[in-house]
C-alpha cells in the first residue's frame, strides 16, 4: 500500500491497484483490528476515487450524431445508462 500518494493525485490504474491489494489482505484476515481500520477507511477513499475518475471519463466521451444524409453533424454525450 502507498500511504504516501495522496488519493487525490492517483491514476485509476494506480487507485484501482492498491484497493485491489487492500481487499486482498482484508479477505485474507491476517491483519490486526486498527490496521484493518485504517486500510479499510483508505479502501473506501480509493474506492470513491475509482468511482470519481469513471464518472468524470463517462462525462468526456461523447458521440457523434449524423445528419438524415450520414454525414456528421456534431456531437452529443453518450447516455450510457
Amino acid at each position: 500500500m502507498s500511504d504516501q500518494n495522496d488519493i487525490s493525485t492517483l491514476t485509476f490504474e494506480s487507485a484501482m491497484k492498491e484497493l485491489e491489494s487492500i481487499v486482498e489482505q482484508l479477505e485474507k484476515g491476517n491483519v490486526e483490528l486498527e490496521r484493518s481500520i485504517e486500510i479499510y477507511a483508505r479502501g473506501e477513499a480509493l474506492k470513491k476515487r475509482c468511482e470519481d475518475l469513471l464518472k468524470s471519463a463517462e462525462e468526456r466521451i461523447q458521440k457523434i450524431t449524423l445528419g438524415a444524409d450520414g454525414k456528421p453533424t456534431g456531437t452529443e454525450a453518450l447516455d450510457v445508462e
